[in-house]
């Protein structure tokens, strides 16, 4: 079997891990897409499928290999964020494309209940040094709606830049929505971006 760099991988900092998705994670991942769906379908890709088909235990099987194909192909690191070791949303680094690009982009989601916590800053900064670490990449993406104010925060505290406005950008929750465009390059952050949110400064 094809190994890519960096994968699998599990990541921590704290109270707030990282980790492979598995198929005994359907349960609980069911209960909290299904718990959460006020909070999180206005981010969510367009679908003709109802959202408690869609966030199904029975669903999950699919998904996950779907996950796992991507992940073997090279193109996909599918993470399961957890906190105190208890699963609490998701994390995947999506369109690794290698070349002279060296590119990324990460998109993630978290029960509302652990939201404001700093979990997902935490999480995104882990996925951001690993992707500089042991993938190999060079650049990190993030694209946000400007209407979600908690996303931007995140991106903002970790110090990424904004660096453009894609009109009809990606058809999200029933219409194709603008979206900006924020970065980070490895030359940006030399010390890691982890160590930058949590130490304390000199």
């Amino acid at each position: 079997m094809t190994r890519h760099p960096g994968w699998p991988a599990r990541l921590r900092h704290g109270r707030v891990g990282m980790r492979p998705p598995r198929l005994r994670d359907a349960p609980v991942w069911s209960s909290l897409r299904i718990r959460n769906e006020a909070w999180l379908s206005p981010w969510e890709p367009t679908s003709t499928e109802p959202w408690a088909v869609r966030h199904s235990v029975a669903s999950w099987p699919s998904a996950l290999g779907s996950l796992r194909r991507l992940a073997r192909a090279g193109v996909v690191l599918p993470f399961m964020i957890t906190y105190d070791d208890e699963l609490v949303g998701q994390l995947t680094v999506n369109n690794v494309v290698r070349g002279a690009l060296r590119s990324a982009q990460i998109g993630y989601w978290v029960d509302r209940d652990h939201a404001g916590r700093g979990i997902v800053t935490t999480a995104v900064a882990l996925a951001t040094d690993h992707c500089f670490g042991p993938v190999g990449l060079h650049r990190v993406e993030v694209d946000i709606r400007p209407e979600n104010e908690p996303s931007r925060r995140v991106v903002a505290k970790l110090g990424f830049r904004e660096e453009g406005y894609l009109v009809r950008y990606l058809d999200i929750d029933g219409a194709w929505r603008d979206h900006l465009t924020y970065a980070l390059t490895v030359e940006d952050v030399p010390g890691g971006l982890v160590r930058r949110l949590h130490e304390p400064l000199r």
